[in-house]
């Protein structure tokens, strides 16, 4: 079990991480972030990327999938945006965000370390 900082900082050691934020999307606020800059304000990214999670859930409600989601990636030119809603253990209502560069990063072993974390997450 990992707590809030620890999870951060297992998020900020992915290869390619530019930030990395764990926010609570009922009220679109950071719990904690990591990293960033003066291009990656991550307080705005979290209450953006809270509408995300918001409005991919109601469409799988419109849809009747009886599913959950892993992760929703947003492809930029130079970077990686991934979004993991946290299941279990007091987490639900969370999602993990990891911003990674492009050219330094190997996704599919971020998403792995970001399952990993999740999993650890307890808050």
């Amino acid at each position: 079990m990992a707590g809030l900082d620890a999870s951060l900082k297992e998020m900020m050691a992915i290869d390619g991480a530019i930030g990395a934020a764990i926010v609570d999307y009922n009220s679109g606020m950071a719990l904690g972030f990591l990293g960033g800059d003066k291009d990656l304000d991550l307080q705005i990214a979290a209450a953006g990327n809270t509408e995300v999670v918001k409005a991919k859930m109601r469409t799988m409600e419109s849809l009747r999938l009886s599913d959950h989601i892993e992760d929703i990636l947003i492809t930029l030119g130079t970077q990686y945006h991934v979004i993991r809603p946290v299941s279990g253990r007091g987490g639900q209502g969370l999602f993990l965000y990891a911003a990674l560069d492009r050219g330094r990063a190997n996704l599919a072993l971020a998403r792995h370390r970001l399952k990993q974390i999740e999993e650890r997450l307890e808050i």
